[in-house]
């Protein structure tokens, strides 16, 4: 049994030398990746082989707010911090010994990370409470519907910051619904 298990063992070496000898090395090629929570992208390059490398950053306008030049670089990783530009759309630009390539990107504000709560007060019939975290002070605008779709409540407010709410409605039967909504045009609904 012990010989058994060490031939297969050894069979297994074998197999993963070989499936580890037939991958081929990384293509050339560029592109470009966000940096998750900042305002930063990371330029990818493999080159076929060392060569001099100009980079160009574009705006909207086909004009350039960042050009840099390496010599006989066959690849990198390079930081690009788009803090202080507009939001909009560019376009690197990367020039090596086999030729020019862009890759188009979309530079936008981080989206508020907002968390949204609504629930149902066990201890008061008919009460609910919404919370809304890390508004960043955009105005919420929230309605209240019964089940035959009847507005029973409208109001906006604009925190800036954590903020929470409590609606009493003691006369409704039935379900309801609140639509909460911002100056963004994201809606939340929820039922209950």
């Amino acid at each position: 049994m012990k010989t058994k298990v060490m031939c297969i063992a050894a069979f297994m070496v074998f197999v993963a030398s070989v499936a580890a000898v037939g991958k081929d090395e990384p293509r050339a090629g560029f592109t470009v990746v966000p940096v998750k929570g900042s305002e930063v992208f990371k330029v990818i390059y493999r080159g076929e082989g060392a060569s001099k490398v100009k980079l160009n950053v574009l705006d909207a306008s086909s004009d350039i707010v960042f050009t840099e030049t390496f010599g006989k670089m066959e690849g990198f990783i390079r930081p690009l911090n788009f803090s202080g530009l507009k939001f909009g759309e560019y376009t690197v630009e990367l020039t090596d010994a086999t030729g020019t390539r862009t890759e188009k990107i979309n530079y936008q504000p981080e989206k508020a990370d907002r968390s949204l709560h609504v629930s149902r007060l066990l201890k008061e019939e008919g009460s609910y409470l919404l919370s809304v975290a890390k508004n960043g002070g955009q105005t919420i605008t929230v309605k209240i519907f019964d089940d035959a779709d009847n507005l029973l409540y409208t109001g906006s407010r604009s925190d800036s910051g954590d903020f929470a709410q409590i609606f009493t409605l003691k006369d409704v039967y039935g379900g309801v619904t609140f639509e909460i909504s911002d100056a963004s045009g994201h809606l939340s609904t929820v039922r209950f």
